[in-house]
């Protein structure tokens, strides 16, 4: 038995206390100790969640109105929104709380109110003279279905046409029903033994209020007199009408009907129309009626003094234009335009001058709601020009696939985007003002710059000015262009992996300060640019071909090893960047016999030149190969780094680092290989397929550079076996090589001969660069070599050989198959299972390893099964940065979570972020003074650290948890299970009130915040559950409290969770109601005022009102009272006030439960009348009677 030694275990705790950290293991998140480090600032008051604006076009629109005094245009959808527009950056949006489809607006014009009549057969009136406009009243109609509503100019009586061709009239200002009601049977001739069917419009005579114009769907119009109760005149036509139009003056009136024509009708003549016409239809020669076409869904009549009126309609179009797209035909005189439309018209407004219905109405502009977009037309201009829209409507051009959202980004990027996107904007637009200008901004103090990017299913990324809660496109780029497009289905390539939208952008990374840009598309394929203010011509894209296979083996083997071995490539091979080959040209390394596709990436790039626009430039083209007939998954994270040169990229079967400054491959790592010890020689090199064969380069070892003893795999065979013990072998890939130079010019030739050489020659020694940097890694990319010859390629060549092996592990091949855990993690790389991915990286300058007291450049790696790995990187001092390539290491695992990685990020001892180091920028197309002028890299953190202390904290969220390691002692301090039942959607360490935070949004809808580093919860509030991906895909935290996501295919709704911007929320929405005086009634005229001719008035109020009409049925709708005038108190006042809101709202309930009861006293007393004169009469039968008649 062995002997204890409790002096040993003594010492071991006093060395462990010796040299402890700071950060006590032993702290529990939220307990407050008193010798903490970082005093934490943030708590629960400085977080609060609501919803600030939402963007872009309103999704499934369904009706719209415009207001021509305020100039408000609102817009219905079919989900119950209601978006409101104005003046650019003037936008609201209102959600009505059933959610049915809104058929009809009306506005009170001028008055700051707005009625809204929905399909579940409610009406409601909002109050636009708040900020946020609110509902004020609703009107529930429970036997009677709404489908036509008509409110006059300046009336508070509004008409509601029903399913049962009733109309209702409704006071506006109570919201209660008048007792006047016109019946359908009232108003039909009395002959008529059908019912004439809904209605579908109503109507005042401009010129005489008394007459109400009605149009049943049958196809009857009824004149109706207001006074008499009684129809005037009854228009009958065979078509159904879709829709009536007055002429100003209030003689004529166009009805459009369900054939395609228009009839114009004399108010006195109801015989037949005065005119009947089919705008679109053929006229036959023999004076026959002219064959049917589509139905006119709407037509408006508009007259100008100085010339012909104008007619706009919608639809009309022949039957035989089948495919033709949606058009708005414009009629002025004896011209005919018809402008066609991108999408299927919904509805349309025309604009005019005057909103008195009885003037010359002098049309200017055709306001045309579309499915997918909104078009105004000039109709000013010749040719009818559309107005350049200032609203953000366009986020959905393409569907939206990825968005990213910066807040205090550099105030310098703003004005270099929208100057670069200036010279992009489309021309032909009309000169003047858009015409939908009413509202102001808001007068908030949030002035940080905000930048939104999204990206598209076509490979487009537009850049968005998102500042003081407006939305501004600024710049457009189209990854597209790199690309050969296929001009038909049969020139698709069969190397897609998608069957549609093959450059859809999947995820970016981008440096607002050095303003380098990282796109990954579906198509397995990585574009890296810069940003320049000249414009240039590429003659060749550069381009990098990436091959990545999975590591996990067929058979069971305890070794955790990957097939990948490190080697250093050579400076001057990878120093020049070449042209790439044709996809179709099978490459060396295939070995599949079936013809299965192998090194051919997804997508071919462009070989003409390309020219670039001043903006964001192609610098770099990186593509990820089919191998053996399998294609390459798509990328799962990217993250970019100017400081470092470096761009990282990885997917399901490992990781990526390409140096975009040498357009080389660093390091083409498996999953596996990630969980490695400290020393990479100690693995065993294995194939993961027999069938496959392994990923890398050739390393081109003619500057010496590399040492002369190497072992290589065979680019034809899946074996492991060195190259150096199979002479045949190794002699036939020699000769292939030469061979194949033969095509290449002399000097490339050159290369491969020297290279030939090395390969035969083993036992030479030379001095070796990996002896003096043990553990250090590079992988060498596949090459593209062109001829020099008149500056084009005559043909390329793909370099594939194996993994270069240093002679400081001569061994490691004689090694048993004892596998070697990674250092913090309790299972083995092939234990885990096959669905790993890369999840997140994370560049910074820290401690890669325990020992280490001082800090350099790392790269954490986090994957989806919860691991968080330290790769070590090392960077060549700057004047050989160009010509050195960067070493790398894997350093194993740090720490392990439950669920996938989301975020990481690095926080000094104080508890400050460390970000990433960059570059800042400089145009690389400036001359090199400038370039010298402007670049330098910023300052890397200084060494702080002492032996035996923790200066840094890693903060690590995943998908269930989050913890704060300790560094350089990988020591956990902190951990916080966020949650059980869910899983994180997206979290980000984000800057609060001038410190960090953690901000997490769950599955299951709750948003919440912790603070750094102990991770306590602030915030915790139930928001949105997640019924659509599209969320879980768009959601993205910012920094100063700001979020947002795509609530709909085309809309942005961005939130809040700082108390402050709640705050100031009111101050810094626009508003949409500003004073203005209604313009003046036309003049009537002298001779017009003398004999009566002018428009005659209508004392609505004693018509409609109580006195006269008597009450409604209560049965026929219910009142219900809005909270909006509880909400318009409490923004607009508070106190006495407040209470008196309040007090009147108690009295209009207790007055609905006194009718209510009124109701049922008259009930009760005419059911005692009843059997009152009932007993009286049975009394009377029988008094006279005597007993024995009974």
């Amino acid at each position: 038995m062995k002997k204890f030694n409790i002096r040993k275990v003594l010492d071991g705790l006093t060395a462990a206390s010796s040299s402890s950290s700071p950060f006590s293991a032993s702290a529990q998140p939220g307990t407050p100790r008193e010798n903490d480090v970082v005093q934490e600032t943030l708590q629960t008051e400085h977080f609060l969640l609501c919803k600030t604006v939402r963007h872009g076009f309103p999704y499934q629109p369904s009706s719209m109105a415009f207001d021509p005094v305020q100039k408000i245009l609102a817009i219905g959808t079919q989900t119950g929104a209601l978006r409101l527009f104005g003046r650019a950056g003037v936008e609201c949006y209102c959600q009505h709380e059933s959610g049915a489809a809104i058929i009809q607006l009306q506005f009170l014009i001028n008055e700051g109110a707005l009625v809204s009549a929905l399909a579940d057969d409610s009406i409601h009136l909002w109050n636009l003279r708040q900020k946020i406009p609110a509902i004020l009243h609703s009107l529930k109609f429970n036997r009677e279905r709404i489908t036509y509503c008509h409110l006059p100019f300046q009336s508070k009586w509004l008409y509601i046409g029903t399913e049962r061709g009733n109309i209702h009239i409704v006071n506006v200002e109570s919201f209660t029903l008048s007792g006047y009601v016109i019946m359908w049977n009232k108003a039909i001739e009395l002959s008529t033994k059908t019912h004439p069917g809904p209605v579908v419009h109503i109507s005042d005579n401009p010129m005489d209020e008394g007459k109400l114009l009605i149009g049943f769907e049958c196809g009857v119009v009824v004149l109706w007199d207001l006074k008499s109760k009684k129809a005037d005149c009854r228009y009958n036509y065979d078509e159904a009408i879709h829709s009536v139009a007055w002429h100003h003056e209030g003689k004529q009136f166009v009805c459009s009907h369900s054939d395609g024509t228009l009839t114009t009708w004399n108010i006195r003549a109801p015989a037949k129309p005065a005119q009947i016409m089919t705008p679109h239809g053929k006229q036959p020669k023999d004076g026959k009626k002219p064959e049917p076409c589509k139905p006119i869904l709407k037509v408006e009549y508009k007259t100008t003094r100085a010339g012909d009126p104008f007619m706009v309609l919608s639809g009309g179009l022949s039957y035989d234009t089948v495919g033709r797209r949606a058009c708005l035909t414009v009629m002025h005189g004896k011209s005919t335009a018809v402008l066609e439309m991108d999408f299927p018209i919904v509805d349309f407004l025309t604009l005019c001058e005057t909103p008195y219905p009885n003037d010359f109405q002098e049309p200017y502009a055709v306001v045309v709601l579309l499915e997918k977009d909104l078009v105004v037309i000039d109709l000013g201009q010749i040719g009818y020009p559309i107005f350049e829209s200032p609203y953000p409507l366009s986020i959905h051009e393409s569907p939206v696939t990825c968005v990213e959202y910066f807040a205090d980004c550099p105030s310098e990027l703003i004005p270099a985007l929208y100057s670069v996107g200036t010279r992009q904007k489309r021309q032909g637009y009309s000169k003047k003002e858009w015409p939908i200008s009413g509202g102001n901004w808001g007068q908030g103090t949030q002035s940080y710059p905000e930048i939104i990017i999204t990206g598209h299913a076509d490979g487009t990324i537009k850049f968005w000015d998102a500042s003081a809660l407006m939305l501004q496109v600024l710049y457009k780029l189209k990854t597209a262009k790199v690309f050969e497009r296929a001009r038909s289905k049969e020139e698709k390539p069969s190397t897609d992996i998608v069957d549609e939208d093959p450059f859809a952008i999947q995820t970016l990374s981008w440096c607002p300060e050095s303003r380098m840009l990282c796109v990954a598309g579906v198509s397995a394929h990585v574009i890296i640019y810069r940003f320049s203010k000249q414009e240039i011509t590429t003659e060749v894209v550069q381009l990098l071909e990436v091959r990545m296979q999975c590591e996990f083996s067929e058979v069971d083997s305890p070794d955790p090893g990957g097939e990948q071995t490190p080697t250093l490539p050579s400076s001057g091979a990878s120093s020049s960047p070449q042209e790439s080959e044709p996809p179709t040209q099978q490459s060396t390394g295939s070995n599949s016999s079936d013809g299965a596709r192998d090194n051919i990436p997804c997508l071919q790039v462009r070989s003409s030149p390309l020219k670039q626009s001043p903006g964001y430039q192609v610098e770099l083209v990186i593509q990820l190969v089919w191998v053996s007939g399998e294609p390459p998954q798509q990328i799962t994270s990217l993250s970019v780094n100017s400081s470092y040169g470096l761009v990282v990229l990885g997917n399901g079967n490992g990781l990526a680092v390409v140096d975009y400054l040498q357009k080389t491959l660093l390091l083409n790592m498996g999953m596996s290989e990630l969980y490695s010890p400290s020393d990479p020689y100690q693995r065993q090199p294995r194939s993961p397929r027999k069938t496959r064969q392994p990923s890398g380069a050739l390393c081109d070892s003619s500057d010496g550079a590399n040492p002369s003893e190497e072992r290589c795999k065979s680019p034809n065979s899946g074996s492991t076996s060195p190259c150096n013990s199979d002479d045949e072998r190794k002699q036939r890939f020699i000769e292939k090589v030469k061979l194949k130079s033969r095509r290449f010019s002399k000097t490339v030739a050159n290369d491969f001969a020297k290279m030939s050489r090395k390969l035969s020659s083993p036992g030479e020694q030379k001095p070796d660069q990996e002896d003096r940097v043990p553990g250090w890694r590079c992988l060498a990319s596949k090459k593209r070599v062109i001829s020099e010859k008149q500056g084009r390629p005559t043909a390329t060549m793909s370099l594939k050989g194996g993994m270069c092996r240093s002679k400081s592990a001569p061994n490691c091949y004689a090694k048993d198959n004892s596998f070697t855990r990674s250092r913090s993690s309790s299972v083995t790389s092939i234990d885990r299972e096959s669905g790993e991915a890369i999840s997140a990286f994370y560049f910074c300058e820290s401690f890669p390893r325990k020992a280490d007291v001082l800090v350099s450049p790392c790269l954490l790696v986090g994957t989806t099964q919860g691991s968080v790995m330290m790769v070590a990187l090392s960077l060549p001092p700057g004047d050989q940065r160009l010509q050195q390539p960067v070493g790398i290491a894997s350093c194993g695992t740090l720490v392990s979570l439950k669920g996938g990685i989301l975020t990481m990020s690095l926080l000094d001892a104080a508890g400050a972020l460390l970000a990433p180091s960059y570059e800042t920028w400089y145009d690389p197309n400036a001359s090199d003074e400038e370039k010298e002028k402007s670049r330098r890299r910023r300052p890397a953190s200084p060494p702080s650290s002492q032996e035996g202390q923790d200066t840094q904290l890693a903060v690590l969220c995943s998908e269930k948890q989050a913890k704060v390691v300790a560094l350089p002692s990988q020591t956990r301090i902190y951990k916080h299970n966020i949650t059980e039942v869910s899983f994180v959607l997206r979290a980000d360490v984000v800057q609060m009130a001038g410190t960090n935070c953690i901000a997490c949004f769950c599955a299951n809808g709750h948003i919440m915040t912790l603070s750094l580093p102990s991770l306590r919860p602030l915030l915790d509030v139930n928001y949105l559950p997640l019924t659509d991906m599209r969320i879980a895909r768009t959601f993205c935290f910012s920094n100063l409290g700001q979020a947002l996501y795509l609530t709909s295919p085309t809309e942005i709704q961005r939130i809040t969770y700082s108390q402050e911007t709640c705050d100031n929320l009111q101050e810094m929405l626009s508003e949409l109601f500003t004073p203005v005086e209604t313009p003046e009634a036309p003049n009537r005229g002298f001779f017009k005022g003398l004999f009566g001719g002018g428009a005659q008035s209508l004392d609505r109020e004693d018509l409609f009102g109580e006195t006269t009409a008597g009450k409604a049925s209560r049965s026929l709708a219910q009142h219900i009272p809005g909270p909006g005038s509880m909400e318009g108190m409490k923004g607009a006042a508070s106190g006495v006030v407040g209470d008196l809101a309040r007090a009147r709202i108690a009295l209009d309930e207790r007055g609905q439960k006194l009718g209510e009861l009124e109701e049922r006293t008259a009930a009760m007393m005419a059911s005692a009348e009843s059997f009152s004169k009932h007993a009286h009469n049975t009394m009377v039968k029988y008094k006279d009677k005597k007993w024995y008649q009974l």
